[in-house]
């Protein structure tokens, strides 16, 4: 199985934590070099160091808030116009949870500008210089809640969903250029978001986060939580070229925890 990504170049958002750090870290392991996109520098600098890296390789990384779409896309524009991205991995921190119903206009705005935009404004950046590589690897860090929405979270389930969707129709606009794009579904994994998930239920509920975490796990068939790590290999497989004609799919790494296909 050819899983080598030597001398190709990943730029992997929201990269200096969890689910993002993940995903870069087995990249890397891959032969990738790494370039780290978030809005922190300090912790970018800390982050980048810590990549695993041979002679050849060459780790770096670039400073965007995701709240502001005109400065993602001016980085992103900027970077490309020296360098070809291969592979491309959009991942944003999730919005605040609260209901569909009472949520505002300018909250699912703003969801939708730090998602979908910002994504799409990457995608545009970074595609014309895969086409030229032959090469291309995009994928979404997303949800399981575009197969099944979860309760609370109103705002994140319909933006994830619109996502989901724009990403598979990419998948057949780019597939005859050999650029692949997929969606990566975290179940409970565990980050700092699945603790805010956790503990905003322990709230709602008036019960322990130690309590809701029992609940949680108790539907997984696995029998616990997930690792970054684990999930950071589904991503770095379907960037490799053993995956080239895997395209356009939902991938969920939830322990078995959905209901459905």
């Amino acid at each position: 199985m050819n899983l080598d990504l030597s001398g190709k170049t990943a730029l992997v958002c929201g990269s200096t934590q969890g689910l993002g750090y993940a995903s870069a870290a087995e990249l890397a392991l891959l032969g990738c070099n790494v370039v780290l996109m978030a809005r922190n520098e300090e912790k970018l600098k800390e982050v980048v160091q810590t990549l695993s890296r041979n002679a050849k390789q060459h780790h770096q990384y670039l400073v965007a808030d995701f709240n502001d779409t005109v400065v993602v896309k001016k980085v992103i524009d900027a970077f490309v116009r020296e360098h070809t991205v291969h592979i491309l991995i959009n991942n944003t921190g999730g919005p605040a949870g609260g209901p569909a119903l009472t949520a505002t206009a300018e909250a699912f705005l703003q969801a939708f500008n730090n998602h979908l935009i910002n994504n799409h404004h990457l995608v545009q950046a970074v595609v014309p210089g895969m086409k030229a590589a032959g090469f291309g690897r995009i994928v979404n860090i997303i949800s399981t809640s575009v197969k099944v929405p979860i309760p609370g979270l109103g705002v994140s389930n319909t933006t994830r969903g619109a996502v989901a969707s724009w990403a598979k129709t990419l998948a057949t606009e780019l597939a005859p250029f050999g650029i692949t794009v997929n969606n990566v579904l975290p179940g409970f994994t565990q980050t700092s978001r699945a603790d805010y998930v956790i503990q905003k239920k322990a709230t709602d509920t008036g019960s322990t986060a130690a309590a809701v975490l029992e609940e949680l796990v108790a539907e997984i068939p696995a029998g616990r939580i997930g690792q970054p790590g684990e999930f950071g290999a589904a991503v770095a497989f379907l960037c490799s070229p053993a995956a080239a004609y895997i395209t356009g799919i939902n991938l969920p790494v939830d322990g078995g925890r959905l209901g459905c296909l």
